[in-house]
């Protein structure tokens, strides 16, 4: 560029003067993420957020920029590196396009309720409200996804603006999105002109339980006769609170699938997920139990299913005061901490023997278990996504991160990945939006460089972000990328198998993304048969232990997973011909209905199901 020339409001030939005494307010608002504890930032460069681009400039020894390929995935990045953390995301995007392309990670953010900051660049001030190039109106486009939504006005204010965006994330546990004239970064204000509230930023205590609550809850769950414990991920962090509940008063455990790596998956009475993402215990346990402990949870499909309508009795435990009711009448509530609350509990509850209720439900979680067990040991046949998750249970660190995308592969981890509390599990829970597989994983290994990264993605979530793949490559980002390749949005074909006349949009072309990776500078390995997938999974586990990034791209079936929300197993509503095509289908010969096993214990079956819920 020419000197002298006046591009997006401001004048490149000068912007970097400064007068000693002061500070680029620019540079003052790095300062001000780095006193919060941020350690990275994602985004794209642009000419309406350069002098953000300068301050990371003049601060590239304390604060980490990530260049992406797409501001979505930096936005996506931040949202996974706020799940996977705890600590505040932050992205930024130019004005026009590249903020509007954040949209989509800042709405998985406020979807997830974790704090998130976006700044976003915008014409400088001597263009605004002129219709210059990609001027425009910013602040209306986040009025919906921000629980802080400011366009900077001075530079003075700058700092002082982002200091309060983070510090309302925090707070409201929301998105923060500050939008950012150019040419307001690069003006000198006074070096002791801004300061940070870091220091001074507290949480709220968990709030004092009600003894009279506990009370109530404790006189429900000693009257129960069937019940069972719904675990969100209010109680992530108190698992072996919850499973000591559990095996107190003989309740079976079911858990959201957020809440999945919260447990360790081989507990003898964890029934999984209930309704869309699902495993069987869990679906059929509800329409049976006759009393509820729901604690932690914001279960989105609670009304729409209609999953507790036989329920006598609901106790729900939340942190929150308005979730408290807002899934189902609550005979008990009780605001507090989780794992205070079911400390409480557990300490004046009486202690159950083994009843019929509980050991039904064992049995089935049993039964469920040889089920899922038998098809991920298959020798023979085609390749089917069972084997692939047995071949990564095999070499996955007891201390391993998984990115999962959106899809089947959603499904189908909850079902098959192995997982102890020491692993982490993260996706896009109730935005569900595909492409996130690779922005977690960047995410995770930025933050835990020591430990196990595992993106695990169908190649239709995947095909969504994988130009980032480019990211972990240039950012020498060890991660293990395992594509479920069958051509197709398998969860979105089952949707319209259920309810379209046909199929339509579902089906792709193949790629092959072992080619993909190496054009990228990663190391590529295709699966084709079941008797590859070990070989291949113990050799890239140890390239990835070299400092590679590793695709693994496993051409697995096509075949529908079990659908649990849809069992066709129960013999007092289906025909012969309809259990024996069900169990064809699904190689689900010897799995029973709960039914079978509550009548063994002599124990009446209401035989209901539980509907979909809204789609």
């Amino acid at each position: 560029m020419a000197k002298n020339v006046i591009q997006f409001g401001f004048d490149a030939k000068t912007a970097n003067q400064h007068e000693e005494g002061t500070i680029k307010a620019g540079v003052a608002t790095v300062k001000v993420l780095e006193s919060w504890g941020v350690k990275h930032i994602f985004g794209i460069p642009g000419g309406s957020i350069n002098s953000l681009m300068d301050a990371l400039y003049v601060e590239r020894d304390n604060i980490y920029y990530v260049q992406v390929r797409h501001e979505e995935v930096g936005a996506l990045a931040a949202s996974m590196h706020a799940k996977y953390t705890g600590h505040i995301g932050v992205c930024f995007g130019s004005a026009g396009p590249g903020g509007t392309h954040t949209l989509q990670g800042l709405y998985d953010a406020r979807e997830e309720h974790v704090p998130l900051l976006a700044l976003i660049g915008q014409f400088g001030t001597a263009g605004l409200n002129w219709d210059t190039f990609q001027e425009m109106n910013e602040n209306p486009i986040y009025a919906d996804v921000a629980i802080y939504n400011r366009q900077v006005s001075t530079a003075e204010q700058m700092p002082h603006v982002i200091d309060e965006a983070i510090r309302q994330a925090y707070a409201k546990n929301g998105v923060a999105v500050v939008q950012i004239p150019v040419d307001l970064g690069w003006v000198d204000i006074p070096q002791d002109g801004w300061y940070s509230a870091a220091h001074a930023y507290r949480r709220y205590p968990n709030p004092q339980l009600n003894a009279e609550d506990i009370d109530a809850a404790v006189e429900l769950l000693n009257q129960a006769e069937r019940p069972v414990i719904f675990a969100g991920i209010g109680t992530r962090g108190n698992g072996q609170a919850v499973i000591d509940l559990s095996r107190k008063i003989k309740a079976p455990l079911a858990n959201t699938g957020i809440s999945f790596d919260n447990f360790p998956s081989d507990y003898e009475a964890l029934l999984g997920s209930p309704n869309r993402v699902s495993t069987k215990p869990s679906v059929e346990c509800f329409p049976e139990a006759d009393t509820v402990l729901f604690v932690g949870s914001n279960y989105p499909f609670a009304e729409v299913s209609k999953v507790f309508k036989n329920v006598k009795k609901f106790i729900q435990i939340d942190i929150d005061p308005s979730k408290l009711g807002k899934r189902h009448n609550a005979d008990v509530a009780i605001l507090g901490d989780a794992g205070d609350a079911l400390r409480a509990i557990c300490e004046k509850v009486d202690e159950k023997e083994s009843t019929g209720w509980w050991r039904a439900n064992l049995a089935n979680v049993a039964n469920w278990r040889e089920y899922v067990t038998k098809l991920e040991k298959k020798t023979e046949g085609d390749l089917q996504l069972y084997q692939v998750y047995d071949a990564i249970n095999q070499v996955a660190d007891e201390d391993a991160i998984f990115s999962i995308d959106v899809g089947d592969v959603t499904q189908t981890s909850i079902r098959h990945l192995h997982m102890n509390p020491k692993q982490m599990w993260r996706t896009s829970s109730l935005f569900a939006t595909m492409g996130i597989g690779i922005p977690g994983a960047i995410s995770a290994k930025l933050d835990f460089p020591d430990r196990q990264v595992w993106n695990l993605a169908g190649d239709g979530g995947f095909n969504m972000t994988m130009q980032d793949l480019a990211t972990a490559v240039q950012y020498e980002l060890p991660t293990l990328h395992v594509v479920f390749s069958n051509q197709q949005f398998g969860f979105i074909k089952d949707e319209q198998e259920d309810t379209n006349l046909g199929y339509l949009g579902v089906h792709f072309m193949d790629i092959d993304y072992a080619k993909l990776a190496e054009a990228m500078g990663a190391v590529g390995h295709t699966v084709t048969e079941i008797s590859q997938v070990h070989d291949v999974f113990a050799q890239a586990v140890q390239e990835v232990r070299e400092g590679k990034v590793v695709v693994i791209d496993a051409k697995i079936s096509n075949e529908r997973p079990l659908p649990a929300e849809m069992l066709e197993l129960e013999p007092r509503l289906y025909s012969a011909e309809q259990i024996d095509a069900f169990k064809k289908r699904y190689e689900a010969h010897d799995l029973k209905p709960l039914s079978y096993f509550l009548e063994q214990e002599g124990l009446e079956a209401r035989i209901e199901t539980v509907e979909q819920g809204g789609f």
